[in-house]
This record gives structure tokens, C-alpha cells and sequence, in this order.
């Protein structure tokens, strides 16, 4: 029963070798077709010359890999030593190993490197996103200092109004001292009023521009065809885009503003008080005081929000960097888990064969190793001893007998010779006495 199975195995080892054969044939051409396309996308120059020089490279890809899993095919199942076992499979791992270096990553390039690329364009404008909004934020930042200021003009202006009309501040009607400070103070904060606005203006409009650029590089990032000509125009855009965040960036007022509140404070100038009498004077004096003293409170409130808003960390120009399909299959990876097992499965995939084959061959081994001896030699053997028995048959001997004589034989023969070579040498001797 041993006996069959054993030669069972032996009968579907040599029933799939052509199988074999032929499946490390594809898989060996299916790797290098996959290497060429992934070859193609990483080298420059003329098209003549990246194609044949993808061509070699694929096709020398392709004839290693089958040579190399032929080799272990053949080799590795008949190892039967342990330390043969061990060297064997440090060559498998550190073939292994060279096919992933040479071909495994191509693969995964020309399976994956399109969406790779296109992942590495769309995180690329979730990036220009956010800085062009926080961009967007800092240059919008000054606005919510605009009600504060407004509100200072309208009181500044008020004031003035009610003291050219009731002299509610001096006690004195008309246009004297304290209402040209006031009206100075409104026109102050008036001017910086409009500069506000005129900012606003001019950071939607470029808000308005980079949005547009951000369409732009979305809808080719999902557009058909292939990626190249796509990421070369995204490249473009990108540039644009840098300097519309740039230019948001420098038109934020809050610098000007914070030195708009300096100003305010170091540079109040009081006019001289021009009262009729004594009295008059004293008045205005205190009021212009008084007046110096918001001035100043005012200077230091729009200082300290003008601080808060310089405080905010700036945008960095970020410039974008290409990556060509097996750079960006690299660097994403870990998004890409799928085309990288196929692409090594590809290449590696033999090596389940070769395992395949040495399990079955010491199965055979083990099998026939229980088996007597008699069922163990082979048709070969057995007609080769029949053969010698008929010769010694013949001669009328036992094969005891002709073994005995053989050895006896033998012996003689060996006695002979060491007799012969005993006479040569003392021949050898006498000759060189006699000289």
C-alpha cells in the first residue's frame, strides 16, 4: 500500500511538470510586462530610448525570475541535509529579497502609480485649502477692529458736534479749540476707517481668485485620461496659487493699524486753547485733557487687539513637488495595500511551488524508506543482478562460492602487486650501488 501511494506521488510530480513549467512562464512574462509599464514612467529622455531600454529591463526581470524559481524548483526538493535545508533557503530569501528591489515595486507602480499620483494631487489641494483660508483668516482679522473704530470716529464727531452747537463741554458755544481736536480725532479715525475697507476689497478679490484656482486643480485631479499631462497642469496652478496666498498674506492692515494706535497716542498734538478770558482757557484746557486721556485708552485697546492679530502664526509658502508614479506608490503605500500584495504575489508566487514540490518529495522519501528492500530497487537493479547471477550460474558456482573466490581473488591480486613493487624497489637499490 506504501508502495502506491509513493508511486502515486511520483506519477503527479512528473504530471505537472510541464504545468509547472509553463505557470512559471506566465507569471515570470506577467512580471515583466508589469515592470515595463512601470519602467516606462520613471525614465526621461527620447521615446525610442525609454522603450527599448524598458524593454531590456523587463525582459531581463522576466528570464531572472524564471531562472531563479527553476533553479529551486529543481534543486531545493532533493536537499535532504539540514544545513543544505538552511543554505538553500538563505539563497531563497536573499533571491526573494532582489526580485522585490527589481521588479516588485515597478509592479505595484504600473498596478496603483495613476491613483498614487492622483491621491498625491488631491492631498495636495486639501493643503492649498487650508492655507489659503488661514491666509484668508489673518487678512480678515483686522475687520473685526472696524466696529471699534467706527465707533470711536461717530463719538469723536458727536462730541464736536454737540460743542460747535450747546458748548456741552466748555460751557461755550461754537468752533473754538476743543472742537477742532475732536474733528481732528474723527478725521483720524475716519481714514483709518476707509483703509479697512478699501482692504477688504482687495482680500476678497484675491480670496475670489485662489478659490478659483482651487476649482481648477480639483476638477483635474478627478478629470479622465492619463495623469501626466494633468499633474503638469496642476504644477501650474499650483504656482498661481502660491502667489495668490502670498499676496492675501501682505495685505493684512493689522500692522498699519498698530501703528495707526501709535501714532494716536504719541503723536496727540492739543491745540493751544483760544478762550476770550481766563476762564474760557481753564475749561479747555481740561476738556483737551480729558480728550488726551481717551485718546490714549483708545491708542492702547486698538494696540493690543493690532497684537493679537500680528500674533497669529503666518503661512508658509508651501511649494509642491511632483512625484512621478513609483515615487508616489512609495510615499502612499500604506493606501495601497492591495496593488502591492498582487504586485509581489506576482513574483513571489512560485516560491509556494517550490514548497509544494519538497513537501511531496519527502513524502516519497519517508514512504519508501518504510519499505523492504526488495520493493525499493528498481527494474534497472533487479535486471542487473539477474544478469550477474546467470554469468556465475554458467560457471557452475554458488554465488557464496563465486563471492569467496572473488575476494580470494582480490586478495592475490593486492599481494601481487604489493610483491611487484617490493622487486622494482630493491632493483632500484643495487643500481645505485653498483654506480
Amino acid at each position: 500500500m506504501a508502495l502506491g501511494a509513493s508511486q502515486r506521488l511520483q506519477d503527479g510530480v512528473a504530471a505537472v511538470e510541464t504545468m509547472t513549467r509553463f505557470a512559471l512562464a506566465v507569471l515570470a512574462l506577467a512580471s515583466g510586462v508589469y515592470t515595463y509599464l512601470g519602467v516606462r514612467s520613471i525614465l526621461d529622455g527620447s521615446p525610442t530610448a525609454v522603450f527599448f531600454a524598458a524593454i531590456i529591463y523587463s525582459a531581463s526581470v522576466s528570464v531572472g525570475i524564471y531562472a531563479f524559481w527553476s533553479y529551486m524548483a529543481r534543486f531545493y526538493p532533493h536537499v535532504t541535509t539540514h544545513a543544505g535545508r538552511v543554505a538553500m533557503l538563505g539563497v531563497m530569501a536573499a533571491g526573494a529579497a532582489m526580485i522585490l528591489a527589481m521588479s516588485s515595486w515597478l509592479n505595484a507602480a504600473a498596478l496603483a502609480g495613476s491613483a498614487a499620483v492622483e491621491q498625491h494631487l488631491a492631498e495636495t489641494v486639501e493643503d492649498y485649502t487650508a492655507d489659503l483660508d488661514r491666509a484668508h483668516q489673518n487678512a480678515l482679522a483686522a475687520q473685526s477692529l472696524l466696529p471699534d473704530i467706527q465707533r470711536a470716529s461717530e463719538r469723536f464727531s458727536q462730541l464736536a458736534a454737540v460743542e460747535r452747537q450747546s458748548g456741552a463741554l466748555t460751557g461755550t458755544t461754537g468752533s473754538g479749540s476743543v472742537v477742532q481736536l475732536l474733528s481732528q480725532m474723527s478725521a483720524q479715525m475716519k481714514e483709518l476707517e476707509n483703509g479697512i475697507n478699501a482692504s477688504r476689497e482687495q482680500v476678497s478679490d484675491l480670496f475670489a481668485q485662489g478659490q478659483k484656482r482651487l476649482e481648477t486643480m480639483r476638477s483635474l485631479v478627478s478629470a479622465p485620461g492619463t495623469i501626466e499631462p494633468r499633474a503638469d497642469q496642476f504644477s501650474a496652478e499650483a504656482v498661481a496659487l502660491t502667489g495668490v496666498i502670498t499676496s492675501l498674506a501682505q495685505t493684512s492692515v493689522a500692522p498699519s493699524i498698530r501703528r495707526a494706535a501709535d501714532d494716536l497716542s504719541l503723536g496727540f498734538i492739543a491745540p493751544v486753547a483760544d478762550g476770550g478770558d481766563a476762564n474760557l482757557v481753564n475749561r479747555q484746557g481740561q476738556v483737551m485733557e480729558t480728550i488726551r486721556n481717551s485718546v490714549t485708552a483708545q491708542s492702547k485697546a486698538l494696540a493690543k487687539a493690532a497684537d493679537e492679530i500680528l500674533a497669529r502664526p503666518s503661512v508658509q509658502e508651501r511649494r509642491f513637488v511632483p512625484l512621478s508614479s513609483a515615487e508616489a506608490v512609495l510615499h502612499y503605500a500604506q493606501d495601497f495595500i492591495p496593488a502591492w500584495a498582487g504586485a509581489i504575489s506576482i513574483d513571489l508566487l512560485p516560491g509556494v511551488m517550490v514548497f509544494i514540490l519538497a513537501v511531496v518529495h519527502g513524502a516519497i522519501r519517508k514512504q519508501e524508506e518504510k519499505l523492504p528492500f526488495a520493493e525499493r530497487i528498481t527494474a534497472a537493479e533487479l535486471l542487473q543482478a539477474l544478469e550477474v547471477q546467470r554469468a556465475v550460474s554458467a560457471k557452475g558456482l554458488e554465488i557464496e562460492d563465486a563471492v569467496a573466490r572473488t575476494e580470494a581473488e582480490n586478495e592475490a591480486q593486492e599481494l601481487n602487486n604489493i610483491t611487484n613493487l617490493d622487486l622494482k624497489s630493491r632493483t632500484r637499490d643495487r643500481s645505485h650501488e653498483d654506480r
